[in-house]
């Protein structure tokens, strides 16, 4: 069975933008798991696996999307849990253009 692509975002590439957003979160606005939780409306336990490398494992390098990350992370903080999905969705587009995930590059391809 063929998956499709939002399928492999939402296992690879979701986490990883979800754990960077957490770690912007409590660096930059000192919170805590839960209040990230909340914000993220994901579990506690979600946020901890983030933390723990257990989610979202893969380290990213790039500057400009790390950047564009604590932009965005700075957006989910003032605006709130509605800005979520579209701050999500931009890095997520930002990832797939610099082809920073080489072995999901047939996925981007759609």
């Amino acid at each position: 069975m063929v998956k499709v692509m939002c399928e492999e975002v939402i296992w690879a590439v979701l986490p990883v933008i979800r754990k960077e957003f957490s770690l912007s979160l409590m660096r930059n606005y000192d919170l805590n798991q839960k209040q990230i939780a909340e914000i993220l409306d994901v579990t506690p336990a979600a946020v901890c696996h983030y933390f723990s490398n257990k989610r979202g494992h893969i380290q990213l390098q790039d500057k400009e999307i790390l950047h564009e990350i604590e932009n965005s992370a700075r957006r989910i903080y003032e605006e709130g849990a509605k800005q979520v999905d579209k701050e999500a969705c931009r890095i997520c587009r930002l990832v797939q253009s610099k082809k920073i995930f080489k072995e999901l590059d047939n996925i981007f391809r759609c």
